[in-house]
C-alpha cells in the first residue's frame, strides 16, 4: 500500500508537471505568433512614419525650389527690362552725340541724362540660402518611443475579502511620463500561471491613475483570480507585469458554540450529534470565550462593513427539538455562498439562514424567520427547501464527494445556521 501511495504521488506530480509544460509550450507558441504579428505591425508603422517624413521633406523641397525660381524670374525680368532701357538710351545718346557734334546743339535734355544708372534688382540671392544643420540633428535623433517600465504586483499588499480584491503594484524605476495604468483580471480554477485556453475572458479596467486599485462587485465562484497590470504613457503601453494568482477566499465565519443546542458538539467549523448532552461543551465555551475569533486582531482587520458581530450576552441556547447552532457572524446583505461537507453516514440535517428574531424553540424552515435546505439520507437521498413550515422538493443531486452547497441572496439581516 505504501508503495502504491508513493507511485500515486509520483504519478500525480508528473501529471501536474506535464500539464505545466504543455501550458508553457502553448504559451511559447502563442508568444512566437504574437512576436511575428507585432513585429510586422511596428515595421509597417515605421515605414509609414518615414514615408510621411519623406513626403513632408519632398513637399518642403518643392515649395522652396518654387520660391527660388519665382525670385529668379522676378529679378531676371527687372534686370532685363532695365538692360533693355539702358541699351535703348545708349543708342539714343550716341545718335544725339553725333548730331550734336554736327549742329552744336545742347544735349542736356537727352534721354541718357534722365536715365538712372542704379540697378533695380540685386544679383545677391543669399536671403534664400538655408541651413538645415539643426533639423539634421533632429532627424538624426529620431528613435523609437520610450516604453513605460513594467509594473510589479506586490502580493503581500493585495487583499481579498468579501467579493472585493485590492491589487497594489510598484514601478522599478520612477517614470514621470506614465499617464495611467491598465489592470486586467480573470477568474480561474487553476493555481499556476495563466493558461492560453481558459474558460473565462480577461476583464479590463482602464484609466487607473494610482498604483493601487480595488475591484468590487465580484463573485467568488472560482477558486482563484489572476491579475496583471501594465503602464501607459501618452503614446504607447508597456509590457504586462508577471501575472499573479490570488485565492478567492469564501465568506469566513465560525460556529457559535454558545448558541448550540445541548445535544450538539460544536467545534469552530464542525458540528455533530452528542447524545450525552453537552456538559463538556459548557466547559469548553467558558475556556475559549476570550479566544473567540470575533476578538482576534486578524478577524477585526478583515471585518467587512456589511458584517457585524452579533451580541452574545443574554442569548440562550437552542432547546427542545430545535437542534440548531448559529454562526458567529451576522450577514446584513449581499450574495453569499456556503459549502457544507457531511459524513456519508449522516441521516439528516438542514443548512440555512435565519432572521435575528428566530426563536430558541423554532426549528429551521418551520417559521417565517428561517429558510433552509434539508437533506434526508435515511432511505433515499432527497433535498427539500423549507420556509414557514412549507416544503418543496428540489430536483438536484448532492455532490458525490459528500458536499452540499447553498447559495442565496438575502436582503435582510440574517445569520447562517445549521
Amino acid at each position: 500500500p505504501e508503495e502504491q501511495e508513493s507511485l500515486r504521488k509520483i504519478t500525480h506530480t508528473l501529471a501536474v508537471k506535464n500539464e505545466e509544460i504543455s501550458n508553457f509550450i502553448c504559451s511559447l507558441k502563442q508568444s512566437l505568433d504574437n512576436l511575428e504579428t507585432n513585429s510586422n505591425r511596428v515595421q509597417e508603422d515605421l515605414e509609414s512614419e518615414f514615408s510621411c517624413l519623406h513626403a513632408v521633406l519632398d513637399e518642403m523641397k518643392e515649395s522652396m525650389l518654387t520660391r527660388i525660381k519665382q525670385e529668379r524670374a522676378s529679378r531676371t525680368y527687372e534686370l532685363q527690362s532695365q538692360l533693355s532701357a539702358c541699351t535703348k538710351a545708349l543708342e539714343s545718346s550716341e545718335e544725339l552725340l553725333e548730331l550734336a557734334n554736327q549742329t552744336l546743339c545742347s544735349v542736356t535734355m537727352a534721354p541718357a541724362f534722365r536715365l538712372s544708372l542704379k540697378t533695380k534688382a540685386s544679383d545677391n540671392m543669399s536671403h534664400l540660402m538655408v541651413d538645415f544643420s539643426q533639423e539634421r540633428e533632429l532627424l538624426q535623433a529620431l528613435k523609437f518611443l520610450p516604453v513605460p517600465a513594467t509594473p510589479e504586483i506586490q502580493v503581500s499588499e493585495c487583499q481579498v475579502c468579501d467579493n472585493t480584491v485590492t491589487v497594489s503594484w510598484t514601478i522599478p524605476e520612477p517614470d514621470s511620463k506614465i499617464d495611467h495604468y491598465i489592470l486586467e483580471y480573470r477568474r480561474t480554477n487553476h493555481e499556476g500561471p495563466p493558461r492560453i485556453r481558459e474558460d473565462y475572458p480577461w476583464m479590463v479596467v482602464e484609466g487607473i491613475r494610482q498604483m493601487e486599485h480595488t475591484v468590487t462587485g465580484l463573485r467568488f465562484d472560482t477558486r482563484y483570480m489572476t491579475f496583471r497590470v501594465r503602464a501607459c504613457n501618452k503614446a504607447v503601453a508597456g509590457d504586462f507585469s508577471e501575472p499573479v494568482t490570488l485565492e478567492t477566499h469564501a465568506f469566513n465565519f465560525k460556529l457559535d458554540s454558545g448558541s448550540a443546542h445541548q445535544n450538539l458538539k460544536v467545534e469552530d467549523l464542525s458540528v455533530e450529534w452528542d447524545s450525552c448532552g453537552g456538559k463538556v461543551q459548557d466547559i469548553r465555551k467558558e475556556k475559549n470565550r476570550t479566544n473567540s475569533p470575533m476578538h482576534s486582531p486578524a478577524r477585526s482587520a478583515l471585518m467587512s462593513p456589511k458584517r457585524a458581530p452579533t451580541a452574545r450576552p443574554g442569548r440562550d441556547r437552542f432547546t427542545a427539538e430545535s437542534y440548531t447552532v448559529l454562526a458567529d457572524t451576522m450577514i446584513d446583505a449581499g450574495q453569499q455562498y456556503w459549502e457544507v461537507r457531511f459524513d456519508k453516514e449522516s441521516k439528516a440535517f438542514a443548512v440555512g439562514v435565519a432572521l435575528r428574531s428566530l426563536g430558541r424553540f423554532d426549528q429551521l424552515g418551520k417559521s417565517s424567520a428561517s429558510w433552509c435546505i434539508h437533506l434526508n439520507n435515511w432511505l433515499q437521498q432527497s433535498l427539500t427547501a423549507k420556509h414557514n413550515n412549507k416544503a418543496r422538493t428540489l430536483d438536484c443531486l448532492v455532490f458525490f464527494s459528500f458536499c452540499c452547497t447553498l447559495g442565496q441572496n438575502w436582503h435582510t439581516a440574517a445569520r447562517a445556521t445549521i
